[in-house]
């Protein structure tokens, strides 16, 4: 007797079905979260950079990615809306597009001002950590319209989706961590993020004008890590630390003996 044909143990079987749809899925939606919000941790990390405490940097980044939290879990829960109101996808594109030309041109600055001048403007105050927090959720709710089309592609069970979504903003929050620090020592990896950035507002802009020739995924992934090699390939010197030694004091002639 096959086992279908219980029906006490259907519910049990559909049970399991599903339960081995959830352990198989979630991995995929959370690596494609975290491939896909590669190039956002750059963006994220550069604009937390404009407040010059590493504390600050920190504290704005936990705020900036709990908004960006509510407004992943909002953009799934009426993602079948929003894929199809393509006002806000041409808004996610000019601003991603906005956002590449303003970071490159400001990374271009600061490389011709020297070391010593920093890539972005600095905020200071509650005035410039709140500028920062609302900037880091639009941010990534500009990024949010491409990994959440290709999170429901994957997927139909909105739960689902929203729990990856969940965990992919969490990984996003260690990954952005990082990148504040690898842009301190890899000068080409702040542009490589924004012509990144730039690639998905392409995407987006193609996408509106024709859905069919938006070019497969392992495109846009090629491309992506093309220029995070490419970022990676220079490093800053360390400061090579000389030893100082302290002048002698200069020794005045020996007296000499009286003449008898």
């Amino acid at each position: 007797m096959e086992a279908e044909s219980i029906s006490s143990l259907s519910p049990l079987i559909e049970r399991a079905d599903e339960w081995g749809e959830v352990l198989l899925l979630l991995p995929l939606l959370v690596a494609l979260e975290a491939v896909l919000s590669a190039d956002n941790a750059i963006a994220l990390a550069a604009i937390s950079r404009r407040l010059p405490e590493p504390e600050r940097q920190k504290q704005a980044l936990n705020l900036g990615l709990a908004l960006a939290l509510v407004f992943r879990l909002l953009l799934i829960a009426v993602a079948q809306w929003v894929l199809n109101f393509w006002p806000l996808q041409a808004a996610a594109a000019v601003y991603l597009l906005w956002l590449s030309y303003s970071g490159l041109a400001s990374a271009a600055q600061g490389e011709g001002d020297g070391p010593e001048t920093g890539a972005t403007e600095t905020l200071t105050g509650a005035d410039g950590l709140r500028s920062v927090v609302i900037t880091l959720g639009i941010t990534d709710l500009a990024f949010s319209l491409d990994s959440v089309a290709a999170a429901i592609a994957v997927s139909d069970r909105i739960w689902l989706v929203m729990l990856g979504g969940a965990i992919g903003v969490l990984a996003l929050r260690l990954t952005a961590g990082l990148f504040i620090r690898w842009l301190e020592v890899y000068p080409r990896l702040e542009p490589a993020g924004y012509l990144a950035v730039g690639l998905v507002g392409i995407r987006l802009v193609v996408r509106l004008i024709n859905e069919d020739l938006v070019p497969p995924e392992w495109v846009l992934f090629s491309l992506v890590a093309a220029l995070f090699l490419w970022g990676f390939s220079k490093r800053t010197a360390e400061p090579e630390l000389t030893e100082t030694v302290a002048p002698t004091e200069a020794t005045e002639p020996a007296a000499l003996p009286p003449t008898p």
